[in-house]
């Protein structure tokens, strides 16, 4: 992959975030990259989620959280631009 690749996709990220959460700092960022990696594979490759969660517990658990905290977020932002 090339930079302006790289730099181009860093952009579609970074709107996707805000679109989402209604913010779009850095860290948010890459929760948002996890989540729907993590996403697709658990739709895509259901068994492979599946053998990551019994293998890495802790990992499992850190994924639910982040789910939950975008979750949270989308919905928080959602409510917002009703009230709006």
């Amino acid at each position: 992959m090339n930079d302006q690749f790289t730099e181009q996709f860093d952009g579609l990220i970074e709107k996707y975030t805000e679109l989402l959460t209604g913010e779009n700092d850095f860290e948010l960022q890459e929760k948002v990259r996890y989540w729907a990696l993590y996403s697709y594979i658990a739709k895509s490759m259901p068994a492979l989620a599946k053998h990551w969660n019994a293998t890495y517990p802790e990992a499992k658990q850190d994924m639910i959280k982040l789910i939950q905290e975008i979750k949270k977020l989308n919905d928080d932002y959602r409510e917002q631009k009703e009230k709006a």
